[in-house]
């Protein structure tokens, strides 16, 4: 099974920035532990990340995998751009925050894109990718 984690704007700088929300981990390390883990479980991973909004349209649009782990960082509170894009695509989604979103500013606690995600998974740092993953693992092999 293959799935596509998509990492949105400033998730990048994860590792240096706000370290008491996101850890002190890097993206890349934070990459490499989710890519580990998953291919312990026969998950291959493909990861994508940027600070453009069209360009993870563009990602979505092309997106050659059974599902989306997704964590679309601000873009989650305003892009009805990108919640249109997931309808186009037929991959399944997950919405994943490191953080808990809940217990941050207000404006976090809304979400423009989980109406088009199968689930939301916030609150557990880097293992929010992977209980998405294993999540998504479990749909499909329902589908079998």
């Amino acid at each position: 099974m293959k799935l596509l984690i998509i990492n949105g704007p400033n998730l990048n700088k994860t590792g240096y920035r706000e370290k008491t929300v996101y850890g002190a981990r890097t993206l890349d390390e934070i990459n490499s532990y989710v890519k580990e883990r998953l291919e312990e479980e026969g998950i291959s991973v493909e990861f994508f990340q940027s600070n453009s909004e069209g360009a993870i349209i563009d990602k979505i649009h092309s997106a050659d995998a059974f599902g989306i782990v997704l964590n679309a960082g601000a873009y989650t509170h305003y892009s009805y751009a990108i919640r249109d894009a997931l309808k186009c695509t037929q991959a399944k989604t997950v919405e994943v925050h490191m953080s808990n979103v809940h217990t941050r500013e207000e404006f976090r606690n809304t979400s423009v894109l989980a109406a088009n995600c199968v689930g939301v998974v916030c609150g557990f740092g880097a293992e929010s990718y992977i209980l998405a993953a294993l999540a998504l693992k479990k749909m499909y092999e329902e589908t079998k």
